[in-house]
């Protein structure tokens, strides 16, 4: 699968001056009847045919991986070993290389030259937002996914990372075909940056992309993630959309690319797990662990890699 201020409305306040009548008695008027305000009843929402079929293509698409064996939601087990070597290999290839380059648009392919170590050294404050679109069973399952899940992750890395109503500076977008608007609107408040191309791309997602996450790093410090958003499509089912939040948030959290060596895990394109992995849970505690720093290159970062992973793995050098 693939995969980065709130607002303030003022509103001025109107005053109301009573005048005093000099010279007389004062009396009391009685109080005028106010006349009803007339309840204006919502409308349901009724999804557009673009958003049902979609909705019924992605029931297909889990349905037809679940009955492959595939979105597993185990983490590995004995028929996916994994070596020293082999971690190293996903590491450097997850972490160090990207599958989609941000300058081109997020549409063009990466030429495959490595980039150097990116990742977040403030606090990730993880804020949800939900379309109009979205009811209010699959708001609450998804906010609980979210928090559970910002949990583990604070936990795996050693990083702070948690959600939060206040100031967020990743942000989750959990929203529909429909809600294209809401979304483009958002992300033009939230990163000023944002290309015009990749604008375009979450206004008029393809199919094809179960959802996505661009991550911005900041301009004095352009190796350090300030700021990141996801968008997880509501279409989806529930498993995949929770694999989509799995593999989105990590992914914004320093780990671009995929590879289709890299098992078990979910930084992978072939779906074989829906859900972070031990496997991963190794990657992200690498990635964060204080011995790399962000801007490291490849060539810098390699005999650190081979000491961190060789620890983790409770071998000897």
């Amino acid at each position: 699968m693939i995969g980065r201020l709130q607002l303030a409305l003022i509103l001025g306040a109107a005053l109301a001056l009573s005048a005093c009548e000099q010279g007389g008695p004062r009396t009391s008027l009685s109080p005028q009847a106010r006349p009803e305000r007339a309840v204006v009843q919502a409308k349901p929402y009724e999804p557009s045919q673009r958003s049902i079929d979609l909705a019924r293509y992605y029931v297909a698409v889990q349905n037809d991986l679940l009955t492959q064996g595939l979105l597993r939601t185990d983490g590995g087990g004995p028929d996916t070993p994994f070596t020293v070597d082999d971690l190293i290999e996903d590491f450097e290839t997850i972490v160090f290389y990207q599958e989609y380059s941000r300058s081109g648009g997020i549409n063009y392919r990466s030429d495959g030259t490595s980039v150097a170590l990116s990742r977040w050294t403030v606090p990730v404050r993880l804020g949800v937002e939900f379309g109009d679109s979205v009811p209010e069973d699959k708001r609450k399952l998804d906010q609980a996914g979210i928090d559970n899940y910002a949990q583990r992750l604070s936990r795996i890395t050693g990083h702070s990372i948690f959600t939060t109503r206040t100031n967020p500076n990743f942000h989750v977008f959990v929203a529909g075909e429909d809600d294209r608007t809401f979304v483009q609107d958002r992300l033009r408040k939230l990163i000023p940056s944002i290309s015009q191309s990749e604008l375009e791309l979450f206004g008029d997602l393809p199919r094809s992309f179960y959802c996505l996450v661009v991550s911005v790093a900041g301009r004095s410090h352009p190796y350090n993630y300030a700021h990141a958003v996801a968008l997880i499509r509501a279409e989806h089912p529930d498993l995949v959309r929770l694999s989509c939040i799995h593999e989105e948030v990590a992914q914004g959290l320093g780990m671009p690319n995929d590879s289709p060596h890299a098992r078990p895990s979910i930084f992978n394109d072939d779906d074989e797990f829906a859900l972070l992995t031990d496997h991963d849970e190794l990657l992200l505690k690498m990635l964060y662990d204080p011995r790399l720093q962000p801007g490291m290159s490849l060539e810098e970062a390699r005999p650190i890699i081979r000491t961190i992973a060789t620890e983790l793995m409770g071998e000897e050098l």
